[in-house]
């Protein structure tokens, strides 16, 4: 391999174990970025040409460089990507009985770029980097060694493809299943496969869903940004008494109903279940002037903070939410407020529920602090791989 040398002093980073390089860390006098082939695997340097480790290489992106390995002139070849993802596969078997999680998560699992969801027969994989992509094959090759799935889907959708200069086509191999059928927490949800959000289902609020669960008895639920309803639905399960799903998309809101109906069809039959299409922050002050009321909430917005510099926007919009959910809690309510955003901090999630109780003269206690499941590993070195923060508190 060839060497990727560092400038002085940014090695620090990579020595306290992250696994990113930036492009302005790099010595370009001694080794020119432009001299590399996306995917190219090289020998990163520090300053004095000590080796840090082996990475795969992007010039054309910010994240120039991500680390695979802490050895020297280590390939990221079959037998590497067979190791880890051997090593994913044996962490989810401990977790979960049956095969529907996420299978590698990224840095998480030491292959960055690579998520591959699991869904019993199915897999559907993101690959977010030209590393990952130039070693699609051998990936597939792995997978059918480890698992033999019936069918592959590669998500290619993804902005940060387009960052890395790479296709944007969605492929798949095997007939795909029209939809995905996914067992959680006692409940059995229909999800779409190709054309869902993300990678048809979020594995990742598991935890999260089955905490609020706890709630549910006698409750009104409203589960906001429902998607396919897995907190309304999980919570209808669990003996709520009516839920009202609320989304943008009349696809999704259809696969609520008929996800609540099949999980609990007491509620459908009474007429119990209820669907509010539109702009979640108009429709929240429509629920409120009609002067409807809810004792348990969900608050799961997408991302409103997809890089730094729109942080402060994104808080504005995380407070302003925030503020209309807890306007529509009953007394003594529950409410579940929950970020993807990996750059909103976890601290400023609880302040966001703080402050909107306050605004109203009323306390939050905070009942659950949760974050992603552990099919969704954290790297320790890197904060980033920390994404998603769910508070549950009781507003009185």
């Amino acid at each position: 391999m060839r060497k990727l040398w560092l400038k002085k002093n940014e090695d620090r980073r990579i020595r306290a174990g992250h696994l990113w390089v930036f492009s302005n860390e790099v010595d370009t006098q001694k080794s020119p970025l432009t001299d590399f082939a996306p995917g190219e695997e090289a020998t990163l340097c520090d300053t004095r040409g000590a080796p840090l480790g082996s990475v795969c290489l992007n010039p054309a992106s910010l994240i120039c460089a991500r680390l695979h390995a802490r050895q020297a002139d280590a390939p990221l070849d079959a037998a590497l990507l067979r190791q880890r993802l051997s090593q994913a596969l044996d962490l989810r078997r401990r977790l979960f009985p049956d095969p529907w999680y996420r299978l590698c998560h990224g840095e998480g699992d030491f292959l960055p770029g690579l998520v591959i969801d699991r869904y019993g027969d199915h897999c559907t994989l993101q690959i977010s980097t030209a590393g990952m992509e130039s070693r699609k094959e051998l990936i597939a090759q792995c997978l059918d060694e480890l698992i033999a799935p019936a069918s592959l889907l590669f998500d290619n959708d993804l902005a940060m493809r387009g960052l890395e200069g790479l296709s944007r086509e969605t492929q798949n191999r095997g007939a795909l299943p029209d939809r995905l059928e996914v067992p959680e927490n006692g409940c059995r949800f229909f999800a779409p496969c190709a054309t869902g959000q993300k990678t048809g289902w979020f594995y990742d609020q598991r935890v999260n869903r089955r905490e609020l669960a706890r709630y549910a008895r006698d409750a009104d639920v409203l589960d906001i940004f429902c998607y396919a309803g897995g907190f309304g639905v999980t919570a209808a399960a669990a003996g709520a008494k009516s839920v009202t799903f609320l989304d943008a998309s009349p696809q999704a809101l259809a696969l609520a109903r008929e996800n609540a109906a099949a999980n609990a069809p007491a509620l459908a039959d009474r007429d119990a279940v209820e669907t509010v299409c539109g702009d979640a922050f108009h429709q929240l002050n429509e629920l409120y002037e009609e002067g409807r009321r809810f004792s348990l909430i969900s608050l799961d917005p997408p991302a409103f903070i997809k890089r730094r510099k729109d942080a402060a926007q994104g808080l504005a919009a995380y407070r302003k939410i925030n503020a209309l959910a807890m306007r529509l809690l009953t007394p003594g309510g529950v409410l579940a407020s929950s970020s993807c955003s990996h750059h909103l901090p976890a601290e400023a999630l609880r302040g966001c529920v703080a402050q909107a109780a306050s605004r109203r003269g009323l306390h939050a206690r905070l009942l659950f602090a949760g974050g992603q499941g552990p099919d969704h590993p954290v790297h320790a070195a890197m904060p980033e791989t920390a994404y998603l923060k769910c508070f549950i508190a009781q507003v009185g």
